[in-house]
């Protein structure tokens, strides 16, 4: 009975929980540099993990990734455990550090080869693979040269290309677009949203902008513990006390403000500085989950006012991030 339901459970975390880790905690002496953090990654998912810096990310990584030891704790990664089953869990993951493992003084073909070579690639298919990551990642005009004369965006390139090598289910990206222009921010952001279709992401970065439109999920974790785990929506749900809608409206500021305080759900209305004669914008809160804008813009209508911008304003994941690491510092 004990191999069917390892089986079972194997396949289970294989092909819905990617990633499973439960109370993970590591120590470099007496500094306890992850406390205790729990979570899953479904097949698919492109995770944003956030944190300040000596947060514990690069070591949370590096244990799933099998490089570091944990004090304590489980993790698995398709089904194997990463401390009985190391060598397996290597194969199922594609990992780039913070700098990328490149030798500077080897051509790109040649160093893609070697690398393909020690992933078990078969020596039938090592140039086919080589030919398919330097497709995808637009490599192909730099094959023959060293990789020490490349620009730090293709030395980027080429560090991804690596771990898309013998196609793992897996990538962990610690800081893929650190030190990028931006233009080569955009391109290897968009890269990372291609991988999603293939391979299960995680990523971590400090570029908040770039979590909002890659991941479908976010982690943020601070002093080692975790702070949250949710999608950007919901931790703005959470966070948030009001929904907040942005107005502009030419018309008498007195009046506006007290038509629109007579409409139903809403809690406050603040208006800002004017920007010219008889035009103010307003910050309108209401009740979490009214959306009240038709009842506003009909306001507006009826008496004949100028309705010049009317939008909904989320919370940003720099403003989530700072109340949820500042609140955790508090504690």
């Amino acid at each position: 009975m004990a191999p069917l339901t390892d089986c079972l459970t194997r396949r289970i975390l294989g092909e819905i929980i990617v990633i499973e880790i439960q109370n993970l905690t590591k120590y470099y002496g007496d500094l306890r540099a992850v406390d205790g953090i729990s979570f899953t990654v479904e097949r698919g998912e492109i995770l944003g993990f956030l944190g300040p810096n000596a947060a514990g990310k690069t070591t949370t990584m590096r244990v799933i990734a099998g490089y570091l030891p944990a004090t304590s704790g489980s993790v698995s990664v398709a089904g194997f455990d990463v401390f009985k089953n190391g060598l397996e869990v290597k194969r199922q993951i594609g990992y780039l550090p913070e700098n990328p493992p490149l030798y500077l003084d080897m051509r790109v073909f040649d160093y893609l080869r070697f690398v393909a070579v020690i992933k078990g690639v078969s020596s039938r298919e090592v140039n086919s693979e080589v030919e398919r990551v330097t497709d995808k990642l637009a490599l192909s005009e730099v094959l023959d040269k060293q990789i020490a004369q490349l620009s730090k965006g293709f030395k980027q390139r080429v560090g991804l290309a690596q771990a898309l090598l013998n196609n793992p289910p897996v990538l962990i990206l610690d800081e893929p677009t650190i030190g990028l222009d931006p233009k080569q921010i955009i391109e290897v952001r968009e890269l990372i949203k291609s991988f999603g279709q293939d391979h299960t992401v995680i990523l971590s970065t400090h570029i908040l902008p770039e979590v909002s439109m890659t991941c479908n999920r976010v982690i943020i974790i601070n002093e080692g513990r975790l702070v949250a785990v949710d999608t950007p929506e919901n931790l703005t749900a959470r966070l948030k006390g009001s929904e907040s809608i942005l107005l502009e409206v030419e018309g008498p500021s007195e009046e506006v403000i007290q038509t629109i305080r007579q409409i139903p759900r809403i809690r406050s209305v603040a208006s800002l500085s004017a920007k010219k004669s008889n035009v103010s914008k307003y910050t309108v809160e209401a009740e979490v989950g009214a959306d009240i804008r038709k009842e506003i813009a009909a306001a507006i209508v009826r008496h004949n006012w100028g309705l010049l911008e009317l939008k909904t304003e989320s919370l940003s994941l720099e403003k989530i991030f700072l109340q949820l690491t500042t609140r955790e510092e508090g504690n």
